[in-house]
């Protein structure tokens, strides 16, 4: 074992990004001590501390690789287990209520649920023979060396009631906690700066549900995606996520959210502007009651243009960027963030400035890609720029041509798998093909909404 780097690391939280760095700490510390507020080991349903985890969630391309990469034979593992995994350009996509051409990308999207999926990547994290997880437990605060110029460990509680606080001691604290981090104020109380932060506001509801397969419901294909665009801003993600089941996840923006009572959920789903998905689902047999996860605003905390910060502090996932989930960016980024720690560990350097800067890179594509898309929105607020103006009418461009030519179709969902950057969808060639089927920015798609029972006994 490597442990050139500290003798204990401690990961303040146990969801995906948490997981991640402590596989990657462990190469290189001679103890891990995950903490974590809910009870997690064996643990495969939805847990209190992480809401989310009911709706849909897929881990996509280039985050799969990354993950592959940490749990090698995962992939399998999981399909063993009867998850769907399959190309992420021949999915059923639709964007602005036309279809985009199916293409072999050879990218994967791994659909399992989210907490089946965190479940076997726990799993293989405390397999690892120097990696504790104290379930349960608080963290209070970090811990201040004299002077307040690093953190030498952290406070934690366990939540059993009239347990005492103790402090783990640690040559590295982890934050993983997610968007509702406290790292700002604990910056703050030891005399550092908060970050400066970056919003975009979206007034995201997802209301989802799960239903039994049924034979021909997908005809073929993994998933049904009618995305939402500014002209159809409903929208939808239904797909497979094991051999019998199903979910359907109906996402709103702008406070028009998908309702929880089962005629509202399905008339919502009637309203979308493509009859797919309601013609799979509208008489299949449903294993749940519908729940709605709310989703206020993209966040990005920019640490990493701080003057000051304190050594053996660092931030990964949502607690440094939290995405709008529609764009299905969340765990892959997390995983690339912690390849970055990785990369940094390797080289026997663990200083938050590098690392911060490191991310920082990360995010900014993936941000660009899903802050721009949701500018893209008229009633989203928001610093719209020249870039991001041109960007998104060219995007419109992209999906539309994208109808009549697969290689587009490659092309957009590379950028969206973060394989490429969005620069690639620039090239030459690329460009040429846009404009060869759309000049100008297409007009709306034309709705096609589903019929309901009324409709259908009218027509009898």
């Amino acid at each position: 074992m490597n442990s050139r780097n500290g003798a204990h690391a401690v990961v303040l939280g146990g969801s995906m990004a948490g997981l991640f760095a402590a596989r990657v700490l462990a190469e290189h510390y001679d103890q891990v001590t995950i903490v974590e507020r809910d009870e997690v080991v064996g643990v495969r349903g939805p847990r209190s501390g992480a809401p989310h985890t009911v709706h849909a969630h897929g881990l996509h391309a280039r985050g799969h690789l990354a993950v592959e990469e940490f749990f090698p034979g995962i992939t399998k593992e999981l399909q063993d287990a009867g998850i769907p995994t399959g190309d992420l350009g021949e999915m059923r996509w639709f964007f602005n209520a036309r279809r985009i051409q199916p293409a072999h990308t050879g990218l994967l999207s791994v659909t399992a649920p989210r907490p089946v999926l965190e479940a076997h990547v726990r799993a293989r994290v405390v397999d690892l023979p120097n990696v504790q997880v104290l379930q349960r437990h608080d963290v209070l605060a970090p811990v201040a060396a004299p002077g307040g110029g690093s953190v030498r460990g952290v406070t934690v509680r366990p939540r059993a009631e009239g347990a005492d606080a103790f402090t783990l001691d640690a040559d590295v604290v982890v934050d993983a906690t997610g968007r509702g981090s406290r790292t700002p104020a604990w910056l703050e109380a030891m005399g550092y700066k908060r970050p400066e932060e970056e919003r975009v506001r979206v007034g995201l509801a997802y209301t989802t549900r799960h239903y039994r397969t049924r034979p021909g419901m997908f005809d073929g294909v993994q998933s049904i995606n009618p995305v939402a665009t500014p002209d159809h801003p409903r929208g939808a993600f239904f797909g497979q996520v094991g051999p019998d089941t199903c979910i359907l996840s109906l996402t709103g923006l702008l406070g028009d959210h998908p309702p929880t009572d089962h005629e509202g959920f399905l008339e919502f789903t009637r309203s979308l502007p493509v009859p797919d998905v309601y013609e799979a689902m509208h008489d299949a047999e449903a294993l749940d009651e519908p729940v709605r996860f709310t989703f206020p605003a993209s966040q990005r905390r920019r640490y990493e243009r701080l003057d000051r910060f304190p050594s053996g502090l660092l931030v990964i996932g949502d607690a440094l960027c939290s995405f709008n989930p529609v764009y299905g960016q969340g765990m892959s980024v997390a995983a690339l963030q912690a390849t970055a720690l990785r990369d940094r560990l390797r080289k026997g350097d663990a200083e938050p400035a590098g690392f911060l800067s490191d991310v920082a890179r990360v995010i900014d594509a993936p941000w660009e890609v899903s802050a721009g898309g949701d500018l893209d929105f008229p009633g989203v607020e928001g610093h719209r720029t020249t870039k991001i103006r041109v960007g998104n009418a060219y995007v419109a461009r992209l999906q539309y041509a994208a109808t009549k030519d697969a290689r587009l179709t490659e092309a957009f969902m590379r950028v969206a798998g973060l394989m490429d950057p969005p620069t690639a969808l620039m090239r030459p060639r690329t460009v040429a093909r846009v404009l060869r089927h759309a000049v100008r920015r297409p007009p709306a798609g034309v709705a096609r909404r589903a019929a309901g029972p009324k409709d259908r006994s009218a027509s009898t």
